[in-house]
């Protein structure tokens, strides 16, 4: 399958009809389905359904999407890789993170690398633990922002000096907003929304006191804006960290940390036996520098 014909299907699934990639690739309509059949008789499978109007995906097609357009984020990172010389540092540095306060220990870092090589581009990939590792795994990010226990016979891992602090959104006529602080009792007949990556064996469900199947679990969130949401209209008390959802005075929203205190540290991890380009080089580099911990 050649890179150039994957760069076609991508353009159909863009344009959503076939003459509308024609004309964005300066190609005839004959040529390009012609094109895109014999990459369905290669595969033996078909990838597009024709409509009058526009085309639709098969399951095969969407998988093929999916990956042909990481190939070529691959292909482009590369690219860019090889084509930088020697003694310029220029280049995009891609981390994947989830919601944390903890991310300005990334920004801080690459607003200090662009001061030295303006020419370095800094991209966020926002997901939590899962899709960072995913991300990871195939190439399409540097570095990962995680929580939790890192598997060190894959990666490398560098401490952020920084915590996030658990505790309990909840609205201002919650009946738990009275409490400064709220304990793992307080929740235990409540309404629970959780982040969808709290495992049954996370600090978190420790820290209730009780197993994950006899909690009051009523939502989860990937981000916690939506969470947020859930817990606007009504749906319950949620689960998360501290700085991560905005709120002022006039909020209907507040926030109490958990008593005891719960914090979680996260990590830095990159894969083991990379060869970095120079521009992610300096940057690990930098957060070394910044962080004052070491590399494992």
């Amino acid at each position: 399958m050649e890179l150039r014909v994957l760069q076609y299907f991508l353009a159909v699934t863009r344009e959503q009809s076939i003459s509308g990639a024609a004309e964005a690739l300066h190609l005839s309509q004959p040529t390009l389905s012609r094109q895109l059949k014999e990459m369905e008789e290669e595969l033996g499978k078909q990838l597009i359904i024709r409509g009058n109007r526009r085309i639709t995906l098969t399951d095969e097609g969407i998988i093929l999407r999916k990956r042909a357009e990481e190939i070529m984020e691959l292909v482009r990172k590369t690219e860019n890789e090889i084509t930088l010389s020697n003694d310029y540092i220029a280049g995009d540095i891609t981390v994947g993170a989830g919601e944390t306060n903890g991310v300005r220990f990334l920004t801080k870092t690459a607003r200090a690398l662009q001061e030295d090589f303006p020419d370095v581009h800094f991209h966020i990939i926002s997901g939590d633990s899962a899709s960072v590792l995913e991300n990871l795994d195939r190439g399409l990010i540097d570095f990962g922002l995680v929580f939790g226990d890192v598997d060190t016979s894959k990666y490398h891992t560098l401490e952020v000096p920084y915590k996030d602090t658990w505790g309990v959104l909840m609205r201002y006529d919650a009946d738990l907003a009275v409490k400064e602080f709220i304990s793992s009792e307080d929740l235990h007949d409540k309404p629970l929304i959780f982040s969808r990556q709290r495992s049954s064996k996370s600090s978190l469900i420790k820290w209730l006191g009780k197993n994950y199947d006899e909690l009051n679990i009523v939502g989860t969130y990937n981000l916690l804006f939506n969470g947020s949401l859930m817990v606007k209209d009504g749906m319950g008390y949620a689960l998360c960290f501290d700085k991560i959802i905005n709120i002022t005075e006039n909020s209907s929203l507040c926030f109490r940390p958990l008593m005891p205190g719960l914090s979680e540290s996260m990590h830095i991890i990159w894969k083991k036996y990379q060869i970095f380009p120079k521009a992610v080089e300096k940057f690990l580099l930098k957060m070394q520098q910044f962080s004052g911990s070491r590399t494992y």
